[in-house]
């Protein structure tokens, strides 16, 4: 039975370890760089490799960054009395992309899972809990999916927060049960963040 030479075969090998990516695929994207010129396969290989080196966790919100603080946290225009906090960079991508929200952010990098083996120490939670408290926070948005581990963690947060006396609200029902933020509509998530109530 013909194998594949061992430089492609490391190369699905390598695409296969990524989530999502089961055999076929691992080994069509392997055929695809393959077939593309060699300097769009070198750009994509400079690309992974800047990203790599020049990209780190923002000391102070967590979310992706190249500068630090991130340009968010950094951005004098914002409100620093408001922090949203999201599951992953992504979601923080996708209110950004409303063009509604003013605040800074908090990215955890997950939510409580137990029977994942994820517990709050596995997160940055005790780093927002840091940060608000620290004072010059007067809301924590928690806008986390609406499932069952983003309900957990959300209680889990307000009741970590109570000591601070930092008011904590939830995004409204504008984003679906089980649905996720970041594949929301801008709409959707304009008005969740508008309509924000306390978390129970």
């Amino acid at each position: 039975m013909p194998s594949y030479p061992e430089s492609v075969a490391s190369l699905i090998a390598e695409f296969e370890r990524m989530p999502g990516i089961g055999r076929r695929t691992a080994e069509r994207l392997a055929q695809h760089v393959l077939r593309i010129p060699s300097e769009d396969a070198l750009r994509l290989a400079e690309a992974i490799r800047k990203v790599k080196e020049r990209v780190r966790p923002c000391a102070v919100c967590f979310n992706m960054a190249e500068a630090d603080p991130c340009h968010i946290c950094g951005d004098p225009l914002r409100d620093p009395s408001l922090i949203c906090v999201v599951e992953q960079p992504k979601d923080l991508v996708a209110i950004e992309e409303t063009g509604t929200y003013r605040g800074l952010y908090h990215v955890l990098y997950g939510t409580i899972s137990p029977l994942d083996g994820v517990g709050p120490e596995d997160l940055t939670i005790d780093a927002l809990a840091a940060r608000a408290a620290k004072g010059g926070v007067s809301e924590v948005i928690l806008a986390l999916n609406p499932d069952i581990e983003g309900d957990g963690t959300s209680l889990y947060i307000a009741k970590k927060l109570e000591k601070t006396r930092v008011k904590v609200t939830r995004i409204s029902s504008g984003v679906a049960r089980g649905s996720a933020i970041d594949r929301s509509s801008k709409s959707a998530l304009s008005e969740s963040l508008r309509l924000r109530k306390p978390s129970a």
